[in-house]
């Protein structure tokens, strides 16, 4: 009996796949095969197939010479490969494939942004989901933090959205946060880019998968991740990459020291584009990244006249190939900066009274469950900064009721933590030492 276990052990380990997960599976490259198709075709979700490049130690991926072999490690296979799947792989991926919805954009083709083909790391492949003709018009960046203040919020949304009224578009992350809002006051005005870590099935976060929707219907989703991939850590400074490549500049509304932020910061540096940062308090450590942003040489930006004449004056239509960056001398016209007013103050009260929508009841916004003073208490403390903000606004991105959150208010004030001021404003009381 031991003998006949032993015989049967032997044999299911001889028959088993597991000696074949140190060996390669070999595929000898057809005219026309590109390393993308075979990655997407065979590789799972999450393998790169930068991995399947740095394995085969291909130099061009798009110009893989025909007969050559490549391995596929057997572990990295979506399936135990069948002669049937090497007859099946498709042709090279050509400018504006279309899969389902989506575009695939190719680099070195037509249609690919011209923008994003000037960086020395450009991205090789893009999945593209909406108007493609967007990603190659005027647009600005604008990034923040993800737990950013109801003053935060405001100043990205009044930004975006008088931006898109200038015919300046709105690139960013579509994250919880800074980066929302500016997709929210863009679309208010015009549409907006957004540029995603997963693949363009994935909305992240859960939250903004509503927005998500929107912005693939009215404006577009750019990312170099296939369909399927859920975004993880390692996939947002491409993303990152992304918004600094694409805009002509990028505003930073509320970034804290050592956050992703000033990733795409750093980026923004590194391509030539111009950097401009919104002052915040000094006591509010989300603004202390990019407070220091402003001492390292940031554009002070307090409005749209802050960033539109410092943006270099491409034409509106760069597929015709037109110079980036003009070299003639005073890219910035006389009284460009006084035409900015006028028309900032002609859409004043167009913008005013879009972030003066009505919002749903609060049943309907906290999905019918009861709400507990802690979470009230919660939320608005983390809107709250050291810059007055008026309690109207407040009340709106918490989406409470009105007398939820002035008997927060209330609380709060009894107990020193939050100031109130002329004009119905509200702010953080400044800590006092111990001399008061």
């Amino acid at each position: 009996f031991p003998r006949t276990v032993r015989s049967l052990l032997l044999a299911l380990l001889l028959l088993s796949p597991l000696p074949l997960l140190a060996q390669d599976w070999h595929y000898r490259v057809r005219p026309g095969d590109t390393l993308w198709d075979l990655a997407t075709l065979y590789l799972k979700p999450e393998v790169e197939w930068e991995r399947l490049q740095r394995h085969n130690r291909v130099d061009d991926p798009y110009r893989l010479p025909p007969g050559t072999q490549l391995g596929f490690p057997v572990a990295w296979l979506r399936v135990q490969p069948a002669p049937a799947r090497v007859v099946a792989v498709r042709g090279p991926v050509q400018a504006g494939t279309t899969a389902g919805r989506g575009t695939l954009l190719v680099h070195g083709q037509p249609g690919y942004p011209a923008l994003l083909a000037a960086l020395p790391d450009a991205p090789p492949v893009l999945s593209v989901l909406g108007d493609v003709a967007l990603l190659s018009a005027r647009m600005v960046g604008i990034v923040g933090g993800r737990n950013a203040s109801s003053g935060g919020l405001r100043m990205a949304e009044s930004l975006a959205a008088l931006l898109a009224a200038h015919g300046v578009y709105t690139v960013s992350g579509l994250a919880r946060g800074i980066d929302g809002a500016a997709h929210r006051g863009a679309m208010t005005a015009g549409r907006t880019v957004a540029a995603i870590a997963g693949g363009l099935d994935c909305p992240y976060p859960r939250e903004n998968a509503a927005l998500h929707a929107e912005i693939a219907e009215k404006g577009v989703l750019v990312t170099e991740a296939p369909l399927g991939t859920t975004p993880t850590a390692r996939h947002f400074p491409r993303r990152n990459r992304l918004i600094a490549g694409l805009g002509l500049g990028c505003v930073v509304v509320e970034a804290a020291p050592h956050s992703g932020t000033l990733i795409t910061a750093r980026l923004v540096v590194d391509y030539g584009r111009e950097l401009f940062a919104v002052p915040g308090s000094p006591l509010d450590s989300r603004c202390r990244g990019s407070n220091n942003l402003l001492r390292q040489g940031a554009i002070l930006t307090e409005s749209v006249a802050d960033i539109l004449p410092n943006l270099p004056a491409i034409p509106a239509c760069p597929e015709k190939n037109p110079p980036l960056f003009p070299t003639q001398p005073g890219l910035v016209q006389e009284g460009s900066i006084k035409k900015v007013s006028t028309a900032q103050n002609q859409n004043k009260s167009a913008v005013q009274s879009a972030f003066s929508l009505p919002l749903p009841a609060p049943a309907e916004r906290s999905g019918g469950a009861p709400v507990s003073p802690e979470n009230v208490r919660e939320k608005v403390l983390d809107l709250l900064s050291f810059t007055p903000i008026p309690v109207d606004d407040l009340v709106r991105h918490c989406q409470f009721s009105a007398s939820t959150v002035l008997t927060v208010l209330t609380e709060l004030e009894l107990s020193g933590c939050v100031d109130s001021l002329p004009g119905g404003r509200i702010v953080l009381a400044a800590p006092h030492g111990k001399d008061g």
